[in-house]
């Protein structure tokens, strides 16, 4: 059977920090190559234990206005005091190559996406509860409880646009919601408009008007 290799998906997830977000995707990646995630510019500092050009590409505010002036970011927010842009050269390239490429952002960006893309599938990911997500945050043990009642509060902002999204999932049970996950990326993948990409030769034998013979 003939196919075409089919531009990739573009999938949106958004989730307030604590929700477990980071977990789900490293487990959908782990289990499928075709997903890969978008790697961010960031101005925000670098984190113990993450790697330049795998986690982002760590930028100084200078350089980052300078690349958003220029128009090199297909979407950028500002979170915490620090900017985060999608370089559209980078997003483009991979998406040709067929690859389902995850955007990591808040509801800020996900709104800039869907303007541009509306083909694009948004996955909205939220905690089981308040005091979950609240725990979950402290477990991290990376930061003050000042800086946790923040994160709380943009939770509160985040989570507020969830009914903008196209999927909800609630991170209850890991493996639940990890099955969620992928079952709405098979889904979109089976789409009428990708399989008409991906399987051209065969839909056209099957839609071609049968000849009899005399």
């Amino acid at each position: 059977m003939n196919k075409t290799i089919s531009r990739g998906q573009l999938l949106i997830i958004s989730a307030p920090s604590g929700a477990g977000k980071t977990s789900l995707i490293r487990a959908l990646i782990e289990n499928d190559r075709r997903i890969e995630v978008s790697v961010s510019h960031t101005t925000r500092p670098q984190r113990p234990g993450e790697i330049e050009g795998v986690n982002y590409f760590f930028v100084a505010s200078e350089t980052f206005q300078r690349l958003r002036d220029d128009g090199a970011f297909f979407e950028w927010a500002e979170v915490f005091g620090h900017c985060y842009g999608t370089s559209t050269a980078q997003l483009d390239a991979r998406l040709k190559q067929g690859a389902d490429v995850i955007l990591e952002i808040d509801w800020q960006g996900a709104q800039q996406v869907r303007s541009l893309l509306p083909d694009s599938a948004w996955i909205f990911i939220l905690p089981p509860s308040v005091a979950s997500l609240k725990t979950r945050l402290r477990e991290r043990g990376q930061d003050t409880d000042a800086t946790i009642d923040l994160r709380m509060q943009a939770a509160q902002d985040e989570m507020s646009h969830c009914d903008e999204a196209d999927y909800l999932v609630i991170n209850d049970v890991f493996d639940t919601a990890l099955m969620e996950l992928q079952a709405i990326i098979s889904a979109a993948r089976l789409r009428t408009g990708r399989q008409q990409t991906t399987h051209t030769t065969l839909l056209r034998d099957l839609l071609a008007p049968e000849t009899t013979t005399p």
